[in-house]
């Protein structure tokens, strides 16, 4: 498995993400096709002036500017199309759905399970390795679009309604997801690991997800609960339900702070804690500049405890 997040739509890991990039050689050897027959056109007129066949004339700039360019368009747009209904068709039923919201600037996660109960987790997402899931998106204020490019296309994700993505990951790996649509100051800094693993690996963190944390005896909790944090954030298996910021009932054991900004060591989450606007602008997280050394170690602690 990768290290470290892949980003590209040119190094596919999934069916969608396969057609698509197989699209995008097909249409640069198309456009490669019609500029050579542009440009030789050019500099056969720059390199021979002087007065030329009309009936050579006709056919370069009829045949050569209007029929071929239609004709070579018309199949790419058709090569295009053909596509489509795949990419739309919805998961088979039974298959694992994943809901996500869209915040300013994070993502809400919910694992939909078998009996009809959901897990929320936040700005990370594990998938199981060639099977298809089922996206269920939309967005908690404006309109975001989500896109893991190595996976798949990109979505819009729109308050009040519900869109459908599906993607079918065929390589295991971490790969890097982002919000396609400008939605405010943190835009760029609006992203997601996406680790694909094992059927039996998937199971296995979906276990663990489900589990509430335990660890409520350390200084860092009574921190925690003191500064305020509880009211944006829940923690379950507590008496923490904030439902403003992300859930961190698993905080310790997630590959990176604050969407994807920053990896998740203890000097960077005391960073985020102290210095949150200089990290990210715009999040409605306040920094926490004052707090005592000694207590933002046990913060910290605590957080990393919650795995």
């Amino acid at each position: 498995m990768n290290d470290s997040p892949s980003q590209s739509a040119l190094n596919p890991a999934g069916a969608g993400a396969e057609e698509i990039a197989n699209l995008f050689y097909v249409m640069a050897v198309g456009a490669g096709i019609i500029w050579t027959i542009v440009i030789g056109v050019a500099i056969y007129a720059l390199f021979y002036p002087g007065k030329h066949d009309a009936r050579k004339t006709r056919f370069l700039v009829i045949g050569g500017g209007a029929v071929f360019p239609t004709v070579v368009l018309t199949a790419l747009l058709t090569y295009g199309l053909a596509m489509l209904p795949e990419l739309q068709r919805p998961a088979p039923e039974g298959n694992q759905v994943i809901e996500v919201a869209g915040v300013r600037w994070w993502w809400r996660v919910h694992y939909r399970l078998d009996d009809g109960r959901t897990i929320e987790s936040a700005n990370e997402i594990y998938l199981p390795v060639d099977e298809a899931v089922e996206f269920k998106l939309t967005s908690e204020d404006v309109i975001h679009a989500f896109w893991i490019p190595s996976l798949g296309g990109k979505t819009d994700m729109i308050p009040g309604r519900e869109t459908r993505l599906k993607l079918l990951p065929n390589r295991p790996g971490t790969y890097r997801g982002v919000c396609a649509e400008f939605c405010g100051a943190a835009h760029t800094q609006m992203a997601l690991d996406v680790v694909v693993v094992s059927r039996e690996d998937f199971e296995r963190y979906l276990n663990r997800l489900a589990q509430p944390a335990d660890s409520f005896s350390s200084p860092g909790w009574t921190v925690f609960q003191r500064r305020g944090c509880a009211a944006c954030h829940a923690i379950r298996g507590s008496q923490a339900d904030g439902s403003v910021g992300p859930d961190l009932t698993h905080f310790g054991s997630r590959r990176s702070i604050g969407a994807a900004t920053l990896p998740n060591t203890p000097d960077n989450l005391k960073r985020w804690i102290t210095e949150t606007h200089a990290v990210k602008p715009g999040v409605e997280m306040p920094a926490f500049e004052t707090i005592e050394d000694a207590q933002l170690q046990d913060l910290v602690d605590f957080l990393g405890e919650l795995q």
